[in-house]
């Protein structure tokens, strides 16, 4: 048996400029498919939001999104940063892990996801990795980096 995890993000309208941003962050093909390809009148807003949509490297990389037809459907997922014992603490639903063996590849990623990002650690060597850095992109999504 052979199974893959793949994450898959939840936005409120625009996963479209997401998916299209993570493309050219990491590359490969994406894929959109919009509520109106499936049926939804092309009249409404929902028409041309994201059913499903997806990001393939050839990396590795993969991630999938779309957009939320109700806001309530699936609440935010901003992460809460704090501060206890002289370190900073974040705690989120979730995030993303980037883990590269080659320092300069994750460089590189930081630097593109980093555009209008909250950096919540910056990257740099720690006690447990030779690199490791948190930022929330511009989209809300918390991305983890470290060398392995």
């Amino acid at each position: 048996m052979s199974i893959t995890a793949i994450t898959h993000l939840n936005f409120h309208g625009n996963a479209r400029q997401a998916l299209e941003f993570y493309q050219a962050v990491f590359g490969g093909t994406l894929i959109v498919r919009t509520y109106g390809d499936f049926g939804a009148p092309q009249a409404t807003p929902l028409a041309n939001q994201v059913v499903w949509g997806q990001v393939v490297a050839d990396s590795g990389f993969q991630l999938m999104a779309y957009d939320v037809p109700t806001p309530e459907a699936a609440p935010a997922t901003q992460p809460t940063t704090y501060r206890e014992h002289g370190m900073t603490i974040t705690q989120a639903p979730f995030f993303i892990a980037l883990r590269g063996e080659q320092p300069n590849e994750l460089l590189e990623l930081w630097q593109q996801l980093a555009v209008e990002a909250t950096i919540i650690e910056p990257i740099a060597q720690s006690p447990w990795a030779q690199l490791f850095g948190m930022l929330t992109d511009r989209f809300g999504v918390t991305w983890s980096f470290d060398v392995a």
